[in-house]
């Protein structure tokens, strides 16, 4: 490999090496995309494992339905509330002698952020009869607007 110490004349060479340099700063930057700690926002809720064999246990009639609309309104059993009146609600259904099921379906374009919200509402109320419904709406993923293919969408 041949190295150049600058011109003929005795001069020396003008140009910086920048090779170490661009190492150097690849390896800092790899150092720091490790180091970042990944953005850990959940909301933990225990769910019984799914199970083929039916269970005898005894189906509680009473049941209270969450809805979130895509406009931002808790629905409880259909009457709008805003979050104070829905915690309210949920600690007076509670206090029942029977704890009713609590029913929660988001419909599909609803806020991720009232979602997380109403979760976090419930699991720190100590509710215990639980249910997610309606996920069948979700099961398949559509990456655009209803009504528009991603795959044959032209620009």
């Amino acid at each position: 490999m041949a190295m150049s110490g600058g011109s003929d004349d005795g001069s020396p060479m003008m140009e910086m090496n920048t090779t170490p340099l661009i190492d150097v700063m690849l390896v800092l930057l790899i150092m720091f995309i490790i180091t970042i700690p990944v953005a850990t926002h959940a909301v933990n809720i225990d769910l019984p494992a799914p199970s083929d064999v039916p269970s005898n246990v005894d189906v509680n009639p009473i049941k209270n339905k969450v809805v979130l609309t895509q406009d931002g309104q808790i629905l409880w059993n259909g009457t709008p509330l805003n979050e104070g009146q829905f915690v309210a609600t949920l600690q007076q259904s509670l206090a029942l002698p029977v704890e009713p099921e609590l029913q929660f379906q988001p419909e599909e374009f609803a806020s991720y952020d009232l979602s997380a919200s109403v979760l976090r509402i419930i699991k720190s109320s100590g509710a215990t009869k639980f249910g997610f419904v309606g996920n069948e709406q979700f099961r398949e993923f559509e990456a655009g607007p209803k009504g528009v293919n991603p795959t044959t969408s032209t620009r």
